[in-house]
Order: structure tokens, then C-alpha cells, then sequence
């Protein structure tokens, strides 16, 4: 596979939210608004790529039956880093997105991207394929966030976007507002691919 399907891949086809279902515990958690959105997935997106090349680069030399520890401790070095910059440079996104920084170490999808691919492939492929699933994350989070905040709050990105009139769903900045908007977008791309597979 080319390195461009290889980054698209994880854009749409191997969503880790939206089709592969990975992942949903921060989704549901830190998805009320489109800036905590963006701050989950671009410490997500770092983990995912600095974990990946560095399993890449040792995977040979590691041994089978420790690859999971080992992988673990790469991972965990790589969110604690992101944890004491977050803490220092962005306070109050630290302090919104709380202890969902540190559950980044038990991602799913992190794992599993070191499990599958890092850990068989080279260290430019395994970029590649961090980058994309990254970014597969990220488009699905603020999706998710953007739904949520815009009908929770009438706000993006903490900018009012309607009148005085308007009444917000508060549903859909409580945890049942993410199941419902995950629920309704996974539909939604269900149906398209229902109506490509019969034309």
C-alpha cells in the first residue's frame, strides 16, 4: 500500500471512531466542546506518531513475549511528556481535559496501532500510519464536538453563532448528547455506504 493510502486510510475507511468503534471513552468524555476536541486529538495525534516510529525502530530487538509492557512504556513516556506541556504552556485546557491525558496511555487505539502495524512496519510507514490515524481521530472528535456544541450551547469554538432566541439542547453537552451524536453520524455513514455498495 502507498504511503498516501496508507495516511488516507485512517481518514475515512479505518476511522478509529467512526468505523472501527476505537477509542470512545475520551470521544464521549472531552467532546462537549470544539477545544477540547482539538486539544485530545492534536495530544492523541503526537502520542500515536512519536509511539509508533519509536516501536518501529525497536521492534526487531524486542522480545515477543514483553512487546506489550515495552510497548506500554513507550507510550506512557510519550503522554507524560505531553502531560507536563500541556500543564505548562495550556493550563486551562489541562485542567478541562483533566485526567483523560494520562487514560491516553491506555488508548486502544494507540495500542493497537503499535500492536498491528508499528510493530511489523518501517519507521516512515509507521509515521505515516500514526499520522493518518491522527488525523482520522481529530476529524471525528471535532465532528462530534462541533454537533455538540453548536446544539448544546450555540457556540464554536466558544463563539456565539445565534441570536438571543435561541434555546439550546442541553442533552448534547451531557455524556447522552455524545452517544446520541455518535450514533447518528456512524448511521449516516452507514447509509452512504449502503447506497454506494447498491449503485
Amino acid at each position: 500500500m502507498s504511503l498516501t493510502k496508507e495516511f488516507i486510510k485512517g481518514i475515512y475507511r479505518e476511522n478509529p471512531v467512526l468505523r472501527l468503534m476505537l477509542g470512545l471513552c475520551p470521544v464521549l468524555a472531552t467532546s462537549s466542546s470544539v477545544s477540547n476536541a482539538i486539544g485530545m486529538s492534536a495530544a492523541t495525534t503526537f502520542v500515536l506518531v512519536c509511539s509508533n516510529f519509536v516501536i518501529s525502530l525497536i521492534r526487531k530487538g524486542v522480545p515477543a513475549k514483553i512487546r506489550i509492557p515495552i510497548f506500554i512504556i513507550v507510550i506512557a513516556s510519550f503522554v507524560t511528556l505531553v502531560e507536563m506541556v500541556m500543564a505548562g504552556f495550556f493550563p486551562a485546557l489541562s485542567k478541562s481535559l483533566g485526567n483523560f491525558i494520562s487514560l491516553i496511555v491506555v488508548n486502544c487505539i494507540i495500542l493497537g496501532r503499535a500492536e498491528a502495524f508499528a510493530s511489523k512496519n518501517t519507521p516512515i510507514s509507521s509515521i505515516i500510519d500514526g499520522l493518518g490515524m491522527g488525523a482520522g481521530f481529530a476529524f471525528a472528535m471535532i465532528l462530534i464536538a462541533s454537533v455538540r456544541e453548536i446544539l448544546g450551547a450555540g457556540t464554536w469554538l466558544g463563539f456565539p453563532l445565534f441570536g438571543t432566541d435561541f434555546e439550546p439542547i442541553a442533552i448534547f453537552v451531557m455524556s447522552p448528547g455524545a452517544f446520541l451524536t455518535i450514533g447518528f453520524l456512524v448511521a449516516f455513514l452507514n447509509w452512504i455506504e449502503h447506497r454506494r455498495s447498491a449503485s
